[in-house]
């Protein structure tokens, strides 16, 4: 959870069973360059991105991995921070090493992350952070097409995986479109509420960019300060073009990655 927060996301993940080490199939070179530390975490790395071990597993006891790779505690001990670093293990007190997730790869299409997340077995939850109307300003009016100073409901979200904070969300919604109702935002995703009211998503602008995170961004989503964000502004639409909302969202760049297909003009 982000520090200094005292409110308890709701959802976090039970721990499974542990991964023993002789499931984990690791091929070391003690005659490269490359340090032996490095070697395990990326290879451990790389299995997470498969799936083996999956997200919530705990990993085998780190004296036996060491025992059976011929390795030092303090190497392997490196290699798990290593990732532990990177977002793919936490330290759990009276648990052990856990996996949390690979890296979420979102596509670039017009789908919410909450499906995203689910869709990719990760455990979605969220934390409501503000969800009130207010006087639009210049940039929202025009995002939206509407007078500026006229009412739109502002929502902010924090969204986490596994109990880890992966994104905060800002959007902005035409005042009385749909009921937002906080108990709802925090159960489910709020293009999932937008259909349920029979609201048809059909187009959306979207850009996408990277920045540094100031103090604030890193403590909500649990990152040191300047740690690499990744940015995306979208303004969705309806099957009748009229805009139904304007989301500015920030994510952690070292578990989360925009991914899109290219295509050649003929």
């Amino acid at each position: 959870m982000p520090r200094g927060r005292t409110r308890q996301a709701a959802g976090s993940p039970r721990a499974t069973t542990a991964v023993p080490p002789a499931d984990l199939d690791f091929t070391l070179d003690r005659n490269s360059p490359v340090p032996l530390y490095y070697q395990l975490a990326r290879q451990l790395e790389a299995g997470i991105q498969r799936g083996t071990p999956a997200a919530g597993s705990l990993l085998g006891n780190e004296v036996e991995l060491a025992g059976r790779l011929g390795l030092s505690r303090p190497t392997v001990r490196q290699a798990i921070q290593t990732l532990v670093d990177k977002g793919l293990l936490v330290r759990r007190r009276g648990v052990g090493t856990q996996v949390v997730h690979s890296q979420v790869k979102r596509p670039l299409e017009l789908t919410s992350l909450y499906d995203d997340l689910e869709n990719a077995g990760q455990l979605p939850t969220t934390l409501v952070l503000h969800n009130a109307v207010e006087p639009a300003d210049g940039e929202v009016a025009a995002a939206l097409g509407i007078a500026e100073g006229g009412g739109v409901h502002r929502l902010e979200r924090l969204r986490l995986t596994h109990g880890r904070p992966v994104a905060v969300l800002c959007n902005h919604i035409p005042e009385g479109l749909l009921d937002l109702d906080t108990a709802r935002l925090e159960s489910t995703g709020l293009y999932r509420m937008m259909r349920a009211a029979g609201i048809t998503l059909h187009s959306a602008r979207q850009s996408v960019g990277a920045r540094s995170a100031g103090a604030g961004e890193a403590e909500r989503l649990d990152e040191p300060a300047g740690a690499a964000l990744l940015t995306m502004r979208r303004t969705a639409y309806d099957d009748t073009g009229r805009a139904v909302e304007y989301g500015t969202h920030i994510y952690r760049a070292s578990g989360y990655a925009f991914e899109f297909q290219l295509l050649v003009r003929p």
